[in-house]
């Protein structure tokens, strides 16, 4: 535990440190001095012209899909901020409340790792390879697994479960969990950039958004506890909305490997599917459960399961 808290302690000095670089640059202090319009103009361009920059090079490197994949991840993960919105009004939401929208996310989640990432995993792994697409998708699921599990071990943060209402002012509890939601982020931004580099845009996009519906609850999980710590609620969402972010890298990493390396798409669906069936199992789960057991939640596992179903086979 010892190592953990220093290394969240080296990352909070690194980033006040840049923060305070960049507050006392001559050019933040020059857009600081600007009227307001002005300066949000200013920012909203430089930002508008990046993704033109970012968008046409991706297109001119790869093709459409890339494009249209990256873009899905980024709405993806800017669902996170979405998420934390309530935490402008509110402080704190019931638990039932709370324990229905997670099992509702994990719901979605199983249905769109089934429907769009295993079935159309092993149909592609057994063009392939016929006869062996279901083992090649299998081993992928296990690396997927392992991975996260190696990642769950290395990486500093502690569980949606380990939150309690005692550890709420805890700083460096909120932020280990913050943590958390970050790394689980990357292989969600994977598994629909591998979807969309698959060349199937009706699977990318119902895998987006049940990737998004699943990002509405932990943006609220990030952000309340921020508040209830005295930040400021705009703060606390831009804080969600971050963890979020992290999305678009790997949604771009997955959409662009599977493109360039087509024989990895089956192993890349099953290093996906086995990545976000980890998260469910070791975080959403055991989360909607941890006051006991929950019907509330078991019934919206079983809504969100069913919507996404009928969403996967109203676009099919």
């Amino acid at each position: 535990m010892t190592i953990t808290i220093n290394t969240v302690n080296k990352m909070q000095r690194y980033f006040e440190h840049q923060i305070t670089r960049i507050k006392s640059s001559e050019h933040y202090q020059k857009l600081l001095a600007m009227p307001p319009l002005k300066r949000w103009s200013i920012v909203a361009g430089l930002f508008l012209l990046s993704q033109i920059v970012l968008f046409g090079a991706l297109y001119l490197i790869f093709d459409q899909i890339v494009v249209i994949g990256f873009l899905a991840s980024i709405l993806a993960g800017l669902a996170t901020g979405i998420g934390a919105l309530p935490a402008l009004f509110f402080k704190n939401i019931s638990t039932n409340l709370f324990n229905s929208m997670l099992g509702a996310a994990a719901g979605v989640m199983l249905a769109a790792t089934a429907f769009s990432l295993l079935v159309p995993g092993m149909t592609y792994g057994n063009l392939i390879w016929p006869g062996n697409g279901i083992y090649v998708v299998s081993l992928g699921m296990l690396i997927g697994g392992l991975f996260l599990h190696y990642a769950d071990r290395q990486l500093p943060h502690v569980h949606f479960d380990a939150i309690s209402d005692a550890q709420l002012t805890s700083l460096k509890k909120i932020w280990l969990f913050i943590i958390a939601i970050t790394i689980h982020n990357f292989p969600e931004g994977m598994s629909v950039g591998v979807s969309f580099g698959s060349g199937n845009i009706k699977n990318g996009v119902i895998l987006a958004v049940a990737i998004a519906l699943q990002n509405i609850p932990e943006g609220l999980a990030v952000a309340l506890p921020l508040v209830g710590l005295g930040y400021n609620r705009w703060k606390a969402i831009g804080i969600a909305t971050v963890t979020g972010l992290v999305e678009p890298v790997g949604g771009l990493l997955g959409i662009t490997m599977v493109t360039l390396f087509e024989p990895v798409l089956p192993i890349a669906m099953g290093f996906a599917a086995g990545a976000m069936l980890f998260v469910i199992s070791e975080e959403i789960i055991p989360e909607t459960h941890s006051n006991g057991r929950s019907r509330y939640a078991t019934f919206a596992l079983m809504i969100g399961f069913i919507i996404m179903m009928v969403l996967d086979n109203l676009l099919g």
